[in-house]
């Protein structure tokens, strides 16, 4: 069981904290001989697999890494076009770690400004009057809890679908939310979350919760 992610959404939709708890990774790193056996092509500004899946690497994986060092989107380490790279033959053989692609600071801001206005659609689909809105969704894979407060801020756990106590985990961010950034002199209502104590407490929690469950009294 674990915690993947916590999101902190503000009254309008913009994402003011975020943090990856544990990003499970199913990558596949392997050598490859001259011509390259996989259809690779552009796609959001990564070189992703379009054709011939096989040992694991499927269609959608993104290149991670060539060689051992992490590649920077398209290109290379030393800012060579991967595909170009990719063409010569005197490059081989090389090896190529393929996954998952991580999501981008963007991508994670666009996400959350979705659910915002997923979660108002969800409120308004109610045939009755003062709905609380999306609270979870469930996959396969993961489920997403979220709580409202009072005052607009939504609070979002990641969590497997197996991970108990996360009603009482969101209460608990509520708390440090309210203990470590609303009472912070430094800190703007609504702004982006920079603190270090908040983060501390923040992932205690997630360790509580992970190993527990729940929350007892003075936790």
């Amino acid at each position: 069981m674990a915690i993947f992610s916590v999101y902190i959404v503000n009254k309008a939709g913009g994402l003011i904290y975020q943090y990856d708890n544990y990003v499970p990774r199913a990558e596949v790193e392997k050598t490859f001989s001259f011509p390259l056996d996989l259809v690779l092509k552009i796609h959001d500004e990564k070189v992703v697999v379009s054709f011939g899946q096989r040992d694991g690497i499927r269609v959608g994986h993104a290149a991670l890494s060539i060689n051992g060092v992490d590649v920077n989107g398209k290109y290379t380490a030393e800012g060579k076009e991967i595909l170009e790279y990719l063409k010569d033959p005197a490059n081989y053989p090389v090896s190529i770690r393929f996954g998952r692609p991580r999501l981008t600071s963007n991508e994670k801001l666009m996400l959350a400004s979705m659910f915002h206005s997923l979660f108002a659609i969800g409120s308004q689909l109610s045939p009755e009057v003062g709905s609380s809105g999306i609270e979870m969704l469930e996959t396969d894979m993961f489920k997403l809890h979220c709580f409202q407060t009072l005052t607009g801020i939504k609070f979002i756990v990641l969590a497997d679908p197996r991970q108990s106590g996360i009603d009482a985990l969101l209460r608990k961010i509520y708390e440090i939310y309210s203990d470590f950034a609303l009472k912070n002199p430094f800190y703007s209502l609504e702004m982006p979350i920079r603190c270090e104590l908040f983060d501390q407490n923040l992932k205690s929690a997630l360790e509580i919760a992970e190993k527990a469950g729940t929350f007892g009294p003075g936790s």
